[in-house]
This record gives structure tokens, C-alpha cells and sequence, in this order.
């Protein structure tokens, strides 16, 4: 091997099975391993050693000490060293687990990656997503809006639209609309029938309410579903409370 450290490669057995090889030296054995079934019963024997000495670390040693403590001997010191090992990676996974767990929550725009030698750097900026799946569709896939106001609820409505193979994919934009309530967007077919694309419930605050004093009450509501009908069979959509209450109809 290229260490001093060792006399030959079958000395190091014990050592890569206790892991207190660095990688370079671990490379090296695993490659002298692949060809050595002296070496590979060896490790078999010795593959307990390593969690045995690290409990053996963590247990206190008696309460009496000598006045004048003797110098630590051999398995002392493995001890210590399969301890401080198996302490370096547990810090290593400690902080992998933090990092990841700051990617969940936080959704940083930067992504941190941890190398092999225990470094960092960053990859390539990650935009966070700012809106949900209904509001990105609504800007960015539905292929027609058409909008609406009722005179006497005010509640204002835009109904986007995206040709589909089994259908039309709808997302609806909803403001100034106060709860509580439990509504419906209902597509009106050209023949008179009726299919529910999809239902929601509206807190007392509301939605798209300007100057609200609820932060979560200034921004509309953003709902997607779907029907069965194609869009040029669709007549209008409605919005209306689940016990019939009408308050907003939308061209198709």
C-alpha cells in the first residue's frame, strides 16, 4: 500500500475493519480484497470489531482511579481512535440532515451539496415556487381567459381554459368574495347539461378582498379541475354556493 503505516496489505485488514482507514487507504485495500481470500475471511471474522469498541468507549470506565495514571495502552487507543471516527461521521451526517432540511422548509434559491472531503459548494440557482399548481396554470397553460362581474354580489371571476384529449382543463381566478361559505364551479354545456369541474370553501376573511385587514384575505383564490366536455360544447360556467345560491356566470 502507499502508507508507511502498514507493512504489507494483509496488515491493514484490521484497520479498514475497524474504518480508520482514510479513503486513499481504503481504496487501496478494497482493490488488494477483490483478490485476496486470506484477507476477505479475515474481515469476516474482525467485521464486529468496530460498534464493539465504540460502545465499549461510551461506558464509563470505575469509579477508582490510579493516583498516577498509567499511559493508555494499545486498545486504548484504538478505542479513542474508532471513537472519534465514528463521532466524525456522526457530525457529517448531523450536518447533511440540517442542510437538507433547510432545502425543505426554507427553499432556498441556492443549493448547497457536500463533497467528499467534507467541503461545500454551490450548484446552480433554484428558483423557489411562488405559487400553486392551479395559480401557475392559470398563467402559464390556459390558452383563454374570459372574465366576469356580477352587479349585484361583486364577486369577479376569470375562467381560463386549456383544450384537453379527455376534455377541458379549467382553472378559475377568484376575488371579493367573503365567506363562509361553500361554492361550485359549474360548466353549463350548450345542451343544458350540467358537470361540476371541482368545489371549495371560502374562510369569513374571503379572497381578493382589497385593503383586507387579513394579509391572506388580499390575494384571489386560484382552483383547478376539470370536464368532460370539449370547450366549444360549454355555454358559461357558473359560481355558486353548494345550496344553489348564484354569484357569478361566465362566458365560455
Amino acid at each position: 500500500m502507499s502508507t508507511p503505516e502498514y507493512q504489507s496489505e494483509h496488515e491493514a485488514v484490521a484497520a479498514y475493519a475497524l474504518g480508520i482507514l482514510d479513503d486513499a487507504e481504503a481504496t487501496a485495500f478494497e482493490a488488494h480484497l477483490a483478490g485476496c481470500d486470506l484477507c476477505a475471511a479475515e474481515l469476516d471474522r474482525l467485521g464486529g470489531m468496530e460498534p464493539l469498541l465504540a460502545t465499549l468507549k461510551e461506558f464509563p470506565g470505575p469509579a477508582a482511579r490510579p493516583l498516577r495514571p498509567a499511559p493508555p495502552s494499545m486498545s486504548e487507543r484504538l478505542i479513542d481512535e474508532v471513537a472519534a471516527r465514528r463521532a466524525r461521521r456522526r457530525r457529517r451526517t448531523t450536518y447533511l440532515v440540517a442542510a437538507a432540511a433547510a432545502l425543505i422548509v426554507g427553499g432556498p434559491a441556492i443549493a448547497v451539496v457536500a463533497t467528499s472531503d467534507g467541503g461545500t459548494h454551490q450548484s446552480a440557482t433554484v428558483e423557489p415556487h411562488p405559487t400553486s399548481p392551479a395559480e401557475d396554470a392559470f398563467f402559464n397553460h390556459m390558452t383563454q381567459k374570459v372574465a366576469a362581474t356580477d352587479a349585484t354580489t361583486g364577486v369577479t371571476a376569470t375562467v381560463g381554459t386549456e383544450k384537453k384529449g379527455w376534455g377541458t382543463h379549467t382553472v378559475l381566478q377568484l376575488k371579493n368574495v367573503k365567506g363562509p361559505l361553500k361554492c361550485s364551479l359549474i360548466a353549463i354545456g350548450r345542451d343544458g347539461e350540467q358537470e361540476t369541474v371541482t368545489t371549495w370553501a371560502v374562510p369569513t376573511w374571503g379572497y381578493g378582498i382589497k385593503d383586507s385587514p387579513h394579509k391572506e384575505a388580499e390575494y384571489p383564490l386560484y382552483v383547478h379541475g376539470g370536464t368532460a366536455m370539449n370547450r366549444d360544447q360549454i355555454d358559461h360556467f357558473e359560481v355558486r354556493t353548494l345550496d344553489g345560491k348564484a354569484l357569478v356566470d361566465v362566458p365560455a
